[in-house]
């Protein structure tokens, strides 16, 4: 069959005819951007891809990822770091360990350089996230590095019901400064059929460019990557092509339910009865709220702990054990203050005022003093038999002086 000549001659013509109406659109658009950029440079601003001098960047990023024939997940990263004009200790790379309940094991981590930059590896948990500190704080760095981390992933994958599924957020989002390129190679045991990539954040998500397929592996690519943009892959097996354990889940930070709930209602029926008796007069045993309080501190202990033990400090949930050792705990505590509060009506010092359950006291002060001429006069023999109150001072003594009969 003779090649469609016609139809590329035509297709060329059309080409160069549009030729002059492109380059016309393309000058339009750059006479308004050269004000634009002139302004930006006059007030400091830039943008990501300022270069070297000005912004620290990631230059290349290049992650490979191989899923190995027992489930885990083999990654394998290098990161080429631009530190611009400012020193730095290294990097840090945040790895999530937990995604919601959902619980991925991250171990064999190890470190390199290729540039002789410090590159000791030091790991610790914060919240949801692994961070990978990467450097010597003794020693500062300059200029493009590179970085390279390996770490084996379990219980990446979710079984399902006809394919077994990978999921996994290959760069992170928590990179302060943009990438400028960013490669991801998926290797496995059998032919990747089934695999995607998006790239962004949020709803702003894209795909990615696919470099070059293989039958075991697959390669995408992505470039100008702002801050906090990532490159999310998904992979797709068949059911059975690889062994699949069953993922790894956390208790829920809030665990409460109903149950736990009703127990601290029944703290808040314990507590009125508490008051009742009280007000009643009754006396409710303190060495009761004591034991009260101690059992609920070691059930609400023996609650958080468990997870704790399990996961770290940041797996710390929150179930129907601790609400029943919380309403323990608040009505020993309920029946302790109480106890202390009468304690200190009771035993108070001399000269200090009523408080609360006390019989107000009596005004001596305000009883009927003898007048100084029944005194005087001998009609009042004794001085215990009348009531006395304070001394009368120096002005009340004056005023006596001055009545009639007074000296």
């Amino acid at each position: 069959m003779m090649p469609d000549v016609r139809g590329r001659v035509r297709a060329r013509t059309v080409a160069l005819g549009a030729l002059p109406a492109i380059v016309v659109l393309v000058l339009l658009a750059l006479v308004p951007a050269a004000p634009a950029a002139a302004r930006a440079e006059e007030e400091g601003g830039g943008t990501w891809d300022a270069g070297p001098e000005q912004f620290e960047s990631i230059p290349a990023y290049d992650v490979v990822l191989m899923i190995a024939t027992n489930g885990d997940l083999h990654v394998r990263e290098t990161i080429t770091y631009d530190f611009a004009r400012g020193g730095e200790h290294g990097i840090v790379r945040r790895l999530p360990y937990r995604r919601g309940d959902r619980l991925f094991e991250i171990r064999d981590v190890r470190t390199s350089s290729s540039t002789g930059a410090p590159a000791r590896a030091r790991t610790r948990k914060l919240w949801h996230d692994l961070l990978i500190t990467v450097g010597d704080d003794d020693r500062t760095v300059h200029g493009r590095q590179a970085y390279v981390i390996e770490y084996t992933v379990s219980g990446a994958f979710t079984p399902g019901a006809g394919h077994d599924e990978l999921d996994w957020d290959v760069l992170g989002t928590s990179w302060e400064v943009p990438i400028r390129e960013a490669a991801v190679r998926v290797e496995a045991p059998v032919v990747l059929r089934k695999a995607r990539c998006r790239s962004g954040t949020g709803e702003a998500v894209t795909g990615c460019l696919r470099d070059r397929d293989g039958p075991y592996a697959i390669d995408f690519t992505q470039s100008g990557l702002r801050p906090r943009e990532s490159m999310r892959v998904t992979v797709l097996l068949p059911k059975g092509a690889i062994a699949v354990p069953p993922p790894l889940y956390a208790r829920p930070h809030w665990a409460v339910t109903w149950a736990g709930s009703g127990l601290l209602l029944l703290a808040l029926a314990g507590l009125a009865t508490v008051a009742g008796a009280a007000r009643c007069g009754r006396t409710i045993p303190v060495h009761g709220g004591r034991v009260l309080l101690a059992l609920g501190g070691l059930l609400v202990a023996a609650d958080v702990s468990h997870e704790v033990a399990r996961h770290g400090v940041w797996a710390l949930s929150v179930g129907d054990a601790s609400m029943g050792g919380v309403a323990l705990a608040v009505v020993g505590a309920a029946i302790v203050s109480l106890h202390r509060f009468r304690m200190r009506i009771t035993h108070r010092g001399p000269g200090e005022r009523n408080r609360v359950g006390d019989e107000p006291p009596v005004r001596t002060d305000r009883l009927r003093r003898p007048s100084v001429l029944l005194v005087r006069s001998g009609r009042i023999a004794a001085d215990d038999d009348v009531p006395r109150g304070p001394e009368p001072g120096r002005r009340a003594r004056r005023a006596a002086q001055r009545r009639p009969g007074g000296r």
